[in-house]
């Protein structure tokens, strides 16, 4: 049976593919095919962790800062796997690697203790896409920045056009999953918005994106600010996915039951 005892083997066996498929990448092109195997094998085995713990816990490992931080470093793979095939970038898949591998570090040294009980509020239709297309999203938006880092440093135009589609997909993920998240506060609240932190910094968010696609089609604005913007709003995203967690004014916070354990 997979229990959150289980985590630290598949979290182990997950890293060491990781690693090994971003050290074949880096190598060369001619290994490419397996350095795409060993990360969906790296991916594959935290799925099956998931997948576990979902079918042990008797709904869906969603509740949790913890459990947000599996699906993130899951998508991260993912999103981070899709890029290098894409764009062939040999040197995504380590820092794809490291943001996966960083969010993996943190569950492994902050256990935490389930339970199967989930408040009222989470027993909607809307919990699992809501939270789920989030991570996607934050996972797509997250490989965004790591191009816009290597942009400031090493200055190529072809980063913009990769930044671009990375920010259309992740952008509009986000879109979707504050859609999901009206449709449930209404249900769950009688409200579609409250404003409270969690959903004020959702909107800085987005906000600091769809700026940088209004800059981008205006084709006015200097590669390094564009790369600042986009750096900014991936900032702005932490403190909305847990950074609020930690403002006094959160404690009344609706969303307070993501700090639970």
């Amino acid at each position: 049976m997979i229990t959150w005892d289980n985590f630290y083997l598949f979290a182990t066996i997950s890293i060491i593919l990781w690693l090994a498929g971003a050290v074949f990448a880096l190598s060369s092109s001619k290994h490419s095919k397996v350095a795409i195997s060993l990360t969906i094998a790296g991916v594959f085995c935290l799925g099956i962790f998931i997948t576990g713990l979902w079918f042990f816990l008797e709904r869906p490992p969603l509740r949790t800062m913890g459990e947000t931080r599996l699906w993130y470093s899951f998508f991260m793979g993912i999103a981070g796997l899709l890029t290098y095939i894409r764009w062939k970038y040999r040197w995504i898949l380590s820092f794809s690697t490291l943001l996966s591998t960083v969010f993996v570090i943190v569950n492994l040294m902050k256990p935490e203790i389930h339970d199967q009980s989930l408040m009222p509020a989470l027993q909607s239709g809307w919990f699992i896409p809501h939270v789920t297309v989030y991570m996607f999203s934050y996972s797509v938006l997250g490989c965004a920045f790591i191009i816009a880092v290597s942009g400031l440093i090493r200055h190529k135009e072809e980063y913009l056009v990769t930044a671009d589609n990375l920010v259309y997909t992740g952008v509009a993920f986000l879109t979707f999953g504050m859609l999901f998240g009206a449709l449930w506060a209404k249900e769950a609240w009688g409200n579609y918005w409250s404003w409270d932190p969690k959903e004020t910094w959702a909107v800085v968010t987005w906000m600091g994106y769809l700026l940088y696609i209004h800059l981008r089609l205006q084709q006015r604005t200097k590669k390094k600010m564009l790369y600042i913007i986009l750096i900014f709003s991936f900032l702005a995203l932490q403190m909305c996915w847990y950074g609020v967690n930690y403002l006094p004014s959160a404690q009344q916070s609706v969303h307070l039951y993501n700090r639970n354990n």
